[in-house]
């Protein structure tokens, strides 16, 4: 059984050049990603807030409807 072996010298030339790159460029895309998830963080802190300020409001809003007093209802008329 015979391995396969990339016979296209331009092909080997692009993975050692990438090979060669990775180690310098690792450093880049690892802060980038870092950068990536810090952003997601604080998104989701700010979102979580407002979604606490919005339940806090229809709480208030539910307690003041349920501390109103009754409406009394209009009196019949004759007909």
């Amino acid at each position: 059984m015979t391995k396969y072996v990339d016979a296209d010298p331009h092909r080997q030339t692009a993975r050692s050049n990438r090979e060669r790159l990775a180690p310098h460029e690792r450093p880049a895309i690892l802060e980038e990603e870092a950068k990536r998830a810090a952003d997601v963080r604080t998104n989701m802190a700010r979102l979580r807030e407002l979604r606490l300020a919005k339940e806090a409001q229809e709480v208030r809003t539910d307690i003041s409807a349920g501390n109103q007093p009754a409406k009394a209802k209009p009196k019949k008329r004759f007909r």
